[in-house]
């Protein structure tokens, strides 16, 4: 009898699905609008975040799973792509392997059939050619390895775009702080070795904060605004308020422990037994439509965030970085979109 399939393996099945959804045959629509003023705004796909976010509460996955952190990184990257960036360069890509180079994507492209079957076999392995697949980014700062959530990357740039993400849905103790805390010295590692590469935080957090401790909210929201202002820190940083009925709540007794990262594997100083490869345990079709069909309800709340951390702003300066940082023969797709933004009153965050 087949094993039971991991949390996270049913997590990424329902992902893919949300995202393939909102990108029918994998055409994204243009974010990019201009307000009858003309100034170009970015519009995120917040329905599609909302949906994402209800995977978690669905499975009842905890944070130490990395699953509740895990649907920023999809919508994140599934917002690089809407903005016309290289959808092969970004990850986590809408498919295992999770991370894949371009030019392997390029090979795979130019390849005879049989050569491509067999390449993906072993792209798809428990345990791929070192180097050529993996299931998550580790990025070289300045004095460490640091896993990196979502990333832009190419062998001839290298990093363009990191951004790194935390979620805090209970037990707001000590660790809601040092989530925050950590993240400081996390950016002046990958800063001063990536120089140019945009550099970004997101942190999520769920509403009940604002009751149960506001004066810690408040406190966190303020460290949030100043860790953007930083000259050798994050160039944006944003916040995404969750609001979910306290039936969904997963029983997280302790202080929250984090995503599940342990900094000593990130680092390479200690060895995981985890598979580092694109092999994903198969999940039917039919349990996805369930999954989706069933999904709980999620709010944004966005009046409880200040207009300079919400990601329509954010998702905007890590691109505008981006495309500041390259010759305009590079992106442009990206620089495409933002010039084909059509002309409409802007809608605001709340909507």
């Amino acid at each position: 009898m087949a094993a039971e399939p991991s949390t996270k393996a049913k997590a990424w099945a329902i992902f893919d699905r949300i995202v393939a959804d909102a990108a029918p045959n994998g055409e994204h629509s243009n974010p990019w609008v201009k307000d009858e003023s003309g100034a170009l705004s970015y519009e995120p796909d917040y329905d599609t975040l909302i949906k994402l976010l209800g995977v978690p509460l669905y499975l009842k996955a905890p944070t130490t799973t990395g699953v509740p952190a895990l649907a920023l990184d999809v919508w994140l990257s599934y917002e690089l792509r809407r903005s016309g960036l290289d959808a092969d360069a970004v990850w986590p890509r809408p498919s295992a392997p999770r991370i894949l180079p371009g030019p392997i994507v390029s090979l795979l492209n130019k390849v005879t059939a049989k050569e491509r079957d067999a390449l993906w076999k072993r792209l798809q392995a428990k345990t791929p050619p070192t180097g050529a697949a993996a299931s998550s980014a580790n990025i070289l700062g300045k004095n460490y390895l640091k896993q990196v959530d979502v990333v832009m990357s190419n062998w001839a740039a290298g990093p363009e775009l990191l951004i790194s993400t935390k979620r805090m849905d209970s037990s707001f103790g000590k660790n809601a702080a040092n989530r925050v805390e950590e993240s400081y010295g996390d950016a002046k590692n990958l800063r001063l070795r990536h120089p140019l590469a945009a550099l970004g935080f997101v942190y999520g957090l769920r509403s009940t904060i604002f009751d149960e401790s506001p004066d810690k909210a408040e406190w966190l929201i303020d460290l949030l605004q100043k860790l953007g202002r930083e000259d050798d820190a994050y160039h944006a940083v944003s916040l995404i308020v969750i609001e979910y009925g306290p039936h969904l709540a997963v029983d997280e007794t302790a202080d929250d422990e984090g995503d599940g990262e342990d900094p000593l594997v990130e680092a390479g100083v200690i060895e995981t037994d985890e598979a580092d490869g694109g092999q994903e345990e198969y999940i039917e079709q039919s349990e996805i439509d369930i999954a989706l069909a069933t999904l709980p309800v999620v709010e944004l709340p966005w009046e409880r965030v200040p207009v300079d951390l919400r990601p329509d702003r954010f998702i905007a300066e890590m691109i505008r970085r981006v495309i500041d940082a390259t010759p305009v023969n590079l992106h442009k797709n990206a620089r495409a979109r933002r010039a084909e933004a059509e002309p409409r009153p802007l809608l605001g965050a709340e909507s």
